[in-house]
């Protein structure tokens, strides 16, 4: 049977650290331990510089235009002004005209140069005055005057007919056949000033020609326009 342990004596003292051996090799890594709790986010940082602005893009194909709104209510309507003050009333430039024919169904002696046509029946003449013989008619006053004639022959001759203003013959009013007729119309609108005549004509080879009983011949002037531009 083994005996008590004996008091342990006292250690002596401990001798020089010996040299450290060289490092052993590192062994393999551990595994990866877990994820710890992530951290409070820091304070954020001051906004850098602006960067240069990029070229525009292309622009974009427009949108369909959207529906008419609704049309808004009719304002009320403004009062009506006051009615200016009337003018004065014009004077009626068809106040001056004449008519006259020669109904008798009278012969004419017509010659080359020109017979002028008696009017003495029907008169109705108002500021236009005849001479004695009934063939030259004098206006009072100036403006444009509308002219108008007829003569009917009761046979057909070869000749013509115009109005003379102021003894001249006027163009526009010639009918110059060249086939006989028995049937004449004509008429113009002319500038004439205060005194100017008009005379009705009938012209060409010489001979009889037989006016037509009735309207044989016929002469209209009336002033349409106190201007003679």
């Amino acid at each position: 049977m083994t005996g008590a342990t004996g008091a342990t004596g006292v250690a002596g003292v401990t001798g020089a650290t010996g040299a450290t051996g060289v490092t052993g090799a590192t062994g393999a890594t551990g595994a990866t331990g877990a994820t710890g709790v992530a951290g409070a986010t820091g304070a954020t940082g001051a906004t850098g510089a602006t960067g240069v602005a990029g070229a525009t893009g292309a622009t974009g194909v427009a949108g369909a235009t959207g529906a008419a709104g609704a049309t808004g209510a009719t304002g009320v309507a403004g009062a009506t002004g006051a009615t200016g003050a009337t003018g004065p009333t014009g004077g009626s430039v068809t106040e001056t005209s004449a008519f006259a024919a020669n109904t008798g169904g009278g012969t004419i002696t017509v010659v080359l140069g020109g017979t002028t046509v008696p009017l003495p029946d029907e008169q109705s003449l108002d500021g236009i005055t005849a001479n004695g013989a009934n063939t030259v008619f004098t206006v009072p006053e100036e403006g444009r005057y509308f002219i108008s004639y007829s003569i009917n022959l009761t046979a057909g001759l070869l000749v013509g007919s115009r109005l003379l203003i102021n003894g001249t013959p006027n163009e526009a009013s010639e009918i110059n056949p060249i086939l006989t007729i028995s049937n004449f119309n004509g008429e113009v609108i002319v500038p004439l000033t205060a005194g100017d005549t008009v005379s009705l004509e009938l012209f060409g080879l010489a001979g009889l020609a037989t006016l037509q009983d009735g309207a044989g011949a016929t002469l209209t002037i009336i002033r349409v326009d106190s201007d003679t531009v």
